[in-house]
């Protein structure tokens, strides 16, 4: 088990169709979200684009490694599913603040 901070533990447990209650535990409520291409800013667009994108491309997503740099946590992710070249490694890259995710961009 990785040694990560408790909203990054979190995010990775979540079900995919969790509910925004759940991710306002952690999830800033102005967050934003950039990957593929596209910006997602609040809880309700945040959770929006999880139920779509598991709904397009199911997919399972195993952190391997936490890494500090300067305020942002990188977090390189294995991630399977039913798309081409599966399994990828995708960097997840996470500032924090007050304890919640604020940004979160997927690379």
């Amino acid at each position: 088990m990785l040694n990560m901070p408790e909203p990054l533990a979190i995010y990775f447990d979540l079900a995919p169709d969790a509910t925004v209650a759940e991710l306002g535990a952690v999830f800033t409520d102005d967050a934003v979200v950039h990957d593929e291409a596209r910006r997602h800013r609040g809880i309700p667009a945040i959770r929006d684009w999880r139920v779509e994108t598991m709904e397009r491309t199911p997919f399972t997503a195993r952190p391997l490694a936490v890494e500090r740099l300067d305020d942002v946590l990188v977090v390189p992710t294995e991630v399977t599913g039913s798309f081409p070249g599966s399994p990828l490694t995708l960097t997840h890259r996470f500032a924090l603040r007050d304890g919640r995710i604020a940004a979160l961009e997927i690379g």
